[in-house]
């Protein structure tokens, strides 16, 4: 079995306030440790606040985990007045063989009085028991609807664009930068996507490709048909979330991992953030 976990920590910050990763840490243990580990909203260096050191949130975990490779994906990377360079991102957390990494930066189209900061998708593949897997984990924008939908369009051409050039395989060199890469057909999207499961934005995640091989789905709607997805945020947080529980948190799945698909859970004890932690299980 392959175990994966996507929560949106909130750089560690609970509901109560209080900013701890071995919060986080306990919350992700709790069920066994997980074989993946994505995470999003997770600083390395910068400053959330003006009275805030700017904590190296990758070091922290990398630490926790060390069974794990760390693998961070920088949305924000710049140079403070200090001359340190700070990043904020995604962090994906691999206890299997990492085979290789690909950053893709997601469209950021102006949209002028929108609150916003860039976005970006993580890609790792790694060596599961049953072959290559390729794991994404992002988070899209929240305040703006035009960024969001741009972004969903890009991974959509991405997820696309992988499967085609395993059908469609270049001219590989023996060794150097045109070498092979692995790839795979078998993918998986994780992440706070910023939409709700009845949304427009959600059906045109899922919606049908060009390629027929390129099409995601819903792991939750695969394993439970009509049932009501799970709230994934505003469990805890009224104030954040004054419209109450519901789902913005998600992981989707290329047609040839549907029947690998074991178990799908959402933890809604945990406050350790403002949003819930997500758990897959595969087969192999």
């Amino acid at each position: 079995m392959t175990t994966l976990l996507s929560w949106n920590v909130q750089n560690g910050i609970s509901v109560s306030g209080e900013r701890s990763m071995k919060n986080i840490a306990a919350a992700i243990d709790r069920h066994g440790v997980p074989d993946l580990i994505c995470l999003q909203e997770i600083t390395r260096g910068l400053a959330l606040s003006a009275d805030d050191v700017g904590l190296d949130e990758v070091a922290a975990l990398s630490a926790m985990y060390p069974d794990h490779e760390p693998v961070f994906g920088a949305a924000i990377d710049l140079r403070l007045a200090d001359g340190k360079r700070a990043q904020y991102g995604n962090l994906v957390l691999s206890r299997l063989p990492v085979l290789s990494v690909r950053c893709h930066p997601l469209p950021q189209p102006a949209d002028p009085g929108i609150r916003q900061m860039p976005r970006v998708a993580i890609e790792v593949t790694v060596q599961a028991d049953d072959g290559p897997l390729r794991v994404t984990s992002t988070h899209l924008d929240y305040f703006s609807e035009r960024q969001r939908r741009a972004q969903i369009e890009r991974l959509r051409e991405i997820h696309a664009e992988a499967c085609e050039l395993v059908a469609i395989p270049p001219p590989w060199a023996e060794v150097g930068p045109y070498g092979r890469l692995p790839q795979a057909t078998r993918a998986l999207l994780c992440g706070d996507l910023n939409c709700t499961d009845d949304s427009a934005e959600h059906a045109r995640l899922v919606a049908p490709q060009d390629r027929p091989d390129a099409r995601l789905y819903d792991a939750w709607s695969v394993l439970h048909g009509a049932r009501a997805h799970p709230p994934t945020c505003g469990v805890h947080d009224h104030r954040q979330w004054p419209m109450g529980p519901h789902c913005r948190d998600f992981f989707l799945v290329s047609e040839s991992l549907i029947d690998c698909l074991v178990a799908f859970k959402v933890d809604v004890e945990t406050a350790a953030s403002d949003h819930q932690p997500l758990r897959l299980t595969l087969k192999g």
